[in-house]
């Protein structure tokens, strides 16, 4: 190669747009030993009596994540959740990206951040899902604080731990996830 074509590949590298890869962010595939990182909760911590399970499953060499159960209103319960801690999404992160599918529910991402100290205070988006996988994004935007003494929007850098959710009425709950994480 002459000196004047590395000079000239040289700069076509430097000033070529440089692309955010996807390792940048937090992103859970749940290919590597996912229930090391992934809790199941449920409101029986506080007297409810729902019941469900947070699983991990692989289909034609594809991970994925299942949380299922029945959600109950009962006793002042109402949720079933699988939530993962240690998060970091970076502070360039502006929503939450996941790929899901289910039984055509409504489901919630709760987040956590250095702010939410009770465990009732989150933020939370809500997403429908159909019996085929599809992308769902969630900016931070539309997250909703659970109270008054929470600011209006989650903070990319604050974040430390993200949920999924089936929260708020009586039904039968199942949401598989493959991927999720932050963009």
């Amino acid at each position: 190669m002459t000196a004047l074509r590395r000079l000239v590949f040289l700069i076509a590298c430097l000033t070529a747009p440089f692309p955010v890869l996807a390792n940048d962010l937090m992103q859970d595939t749940f290919d590597s030993s996912p229930e090391t990182r992934w809790r199941f909760f449920a409101d029986t911590v506080m007297g409810g009596v729902s019941r469900g399970q947070a699983t991990f499953h692989r289909d034609n060499g594809v991970a994925y994540a299942r949380l299922s159960g029945q959600v109950s209103t009962a006793n002042n319960g109402g949720f079933i959740q699988m939530r993962r801690d240690d998060i970091d999404p970076s502070k360039g992160a502006t929503g939450v990206r996941l790929i899901a599918r289910g039984n055509t529910q409504t489901y919630y991402i709760h987040l956590r951040t250095g702010g939410t100290l009770l465990p009732w205070q989150y933020y939370q988006a809500a997403f429908d899902v159909t019996p085929q996988w599809r992308e769902i994004r969630l900016p931070l935007v539309d997250f909703q604080p659970s109270g008054r003494l929470l600011s209006r929007a989650p903070r990319a850098e604050s974040l430390k731990s993200i949920g999924v959710v089936a929260f708020g009425r009586d039904h039968d709950a199942r949401i598989e996830l493959r991927e999720i994480g932050f963009y």
